[in-house]
């Protein structure tokens, strides 16, 4: 094997690798898209061959954990079949969603200079990286985050923690990181302060809040997230 592997490579290994065997609540599941759909191993390799066969130093910007229709289906963070298409130039066949959080995360992607000229500087992904989901009272799945239940954190807590351990070790710039979501940035605060895996922590309102809550505001919130993430990559 090549010594000094690439950044794409050492992603996609993670990818591979990535299972979380540990207990749940009752009427929580954990979803893996790259066992689920051998597609989405394929589109997430080409992705990541696309946008990061280097060794840059980049920046971390944190999320929650996938949702089913963005990452939870394509592989990719904040990333559904449709920007995965218009945006980075890669067709999925198997599947067709549409995520509101990837609408928001790539029009201030294309604000901040396009594909090619983001993914250069930074790496998306989440401390719990893969989709929950929990049983509702009429039996249908949804979407559930890491902290909807303490019970659910207490379990997730030292995978997460593992997790974020070997996204540093991927090699990126932990002198700053950004997190999405004030109640995600309260829980990563409390991971970093028992393990010190961050020097700043800076939050942004999460784009799916922007997008469902705020978006007659929605270029000022693009406006913000441009102006926060271009200042560290200026100095």
């Amino acid at each position: 094997m090549n010594k000094k592997q690439s950044f794409a490579e050492k992603v996609i290994e993670f990818n591979k690798n990535l299972q979380y065997s540990g207990k749940l609540p009752q009427d929580f599941q954990v979803l893996n898209p790259y066992h689920d759909n051998p597609e989405t191993m394929q589109v997430m390799q080409q992705f990541y061959h696309k946008f990061y066969t280097d060794n840059n130093k980049r920046k971390f910007i944190i999320g929650i954990n996938p949702s089913r229709h963005g990452a939870g289906v394509t592989g990719i963070p904040f990333t559904d079949t449709k920007r995965l298409q218009t945006a980075c130039g890669i067709t999925m066949h198997t599947a067709h969603t549409h995520e509101i959080s990837s609408v928001f995360m790539y029009d201030m992607i294309n604000y901040f200079g396009g594909v090619n000229n983001f993914y250069k500087k930074f790496y998306i992904n989440s401390p719990f990286p893969l989709a929950i989901v929990k049983k509702s009272k009429e039996g249908i799945w949804l979407n559930a985050n890491y902290y909807d239940d303490t019970k659910l954190f207490e379990n997730v807590k030292s995978f997460m923690v593992q997790s974020l351990k070997k996204h540093i070790s991927l090699g990126l710039d932990t002198s700053e990181v950004f997190i999405l979501g004030k109640k995600n940035a309260s829980f990563i605060q409390l991971l970093n302060k028992e393990y010190q895996l961050f020097n700043k922590l800076t939050v942004l309102e999460h784009p799916r809040f922007i997008q469902q809550y705020k978006l007659k505001d929605k270029q000022l919130y693009i406006d913000k997230y441009i102006l926060t993430l271009n200042k560290t990559t200026i100095m």
